[in-house]
């Protein structure tokens, strides 16, 4: 099961501002907020998923069903370790189907069952499409790392959809929002399910776009050539899973992975290297032949080291890009950069 952790909610707000902004929060009720909240775990006035499950209720009464689809986003984050935040994720995905009639691209929400350890598992999936049948264009795989899930990254979503001619199909990585499955040695089994899939759905190209950790995914697809192209924005890839890195982590970091790792409680530091370890894609990097890839990360990341970006440099079919003044995954510069990656994948996957 999830678990709560000691975190700053002060410090933590105020790290993901630009993000929580991005989401088109106004920046008043963002500030009134600021001054409401005085815990991150307690499920009664004054606690985060409270407040901000409130501030979400009260759009959603106004009608504007995205906006408190985004902030029931913010409420349940950044992990499912109680009732009340599970509870704002439900309530997310329902605002979200509300509001789908006004992305402006076609929408469709999917139960998939993936190859699993012998098995299979079900994998809740958002198929956003700019009109044209599945099966006539390429399919881009998209996720966001360990906080920052599927809806959330829903701007980004609907821009691939309408500008790039590309079906999305965005989906919670292993060990985050609606996936059923733990971020661990097993998890590339879900991507491998979810890239048969793309083959099969649309029109046999397929890409795959992982912000954050999600991005240490594209990077294997992109390493290993099961996919045709590859947009990494902010992974870490080698150097963020080693100990001075993990042991530096900052605002709850080192926990929101023991949740997705699925640990019960804080684990010891050495539980959670073993456990990165897994996705230290170094072995990779030393094999020839990857499929394109575009790489973008902020100068100044605090999660990931600028190694982990850098490394890209000088190999074949890879494009490489360090924004400055921007932190970890250029996330407030990503509105600027939509259409440096949509004209990418349109090149890539034509």
């Amino acid at each position: 099961m999830p678990y709560e952790f000691p975190v700053d909610h002060h410090a933590l707000l105020e790290e993901r501002t630009g993000q929580f902004l991005s989401f088109g929060l106004p920046p008043k009720d963002l500030d009134e907020l600021r001054g409401s909240i005085d815990s991150m775990w307690a499920d009664a006035p004054g606690g985060w998923t409270f407040e901000w499950s409130r501030l979400a209720a009260k759009y959603a009464a106004a009608g504007d069903h995205l906006l408190s689809a985004m902030v029931y986003g913010i409420a349940k984050f950044p992990v499912l370790a109680n009732g009340s935040r599970r509870q704002a994720l439900q309530n997310q995905v329902a605002q979200y189907i509300a509001a789908a009639p006004e992305f402006g691209v076609e929408f469709e929400r999917r139960i998939l069952a993936l190859p699993y350890r012998g098995g299979d598992v079900r994998v809740p999936v958002h198929l956003l499409s700019g009109g044209r049948p599945y099966a006539g264009a390429p399919v881009l795989l998209f996720s966001g790392g360990v906080d920052g899930w599927k809806m959330d990254m829903h701007p980004l979503a609907v821009a691939f959809a309408r500008d790039a001619g590309l079906t999305v199909l965005a989906f919670d990585q292993p060990g985050t929002g609606e996936s059923p499955v733990p971020l661990d040695e097993f998890a590339d089994e879900v991507i491998d399910g979810l890239i048969a899939t793309a083959r099969t759905l649309g029109n046999g190209r397929v890409a795959h776009l992982g912000v954050s950790f999600g991005g240490n995914f594209a990077v294997r697809s992109a390493l290993t050539g099961a996919v045709d192209a590859a947009v990494n924005i902010g992974a870490p890839v080698r150097a963020a899973f080693e100990r001075a890195n993990l042991d530096r982590l900052l605002y709850g970091m080192s926990d929101i992975l023991g949740n997705a790792f699925g640990f019960d409680a804080p684990p010891t530091n050495e539980r959670t290297i073993e456990a990165a370890r897994v996705f230290d894609r170094g072995e990779l990097l030393q094999r020839h032949g990857n499929a394109p890839m575009l790489v973008i990360n902020g100068a100044d990341d605090v999660h990931v080291p600028l190694a982990d970006t850098l490394v890209f440099e000088g190999r074949p079919n890879i494009e490489v890009h360090v924004i400055p003044d921007a932190g970890h995954c250029a996330v407030t510069k990503l509105p600027e950069l939509i259409p440096l990656m949509t004209a990418w994948l349109t090149r890539q996957t034509d």
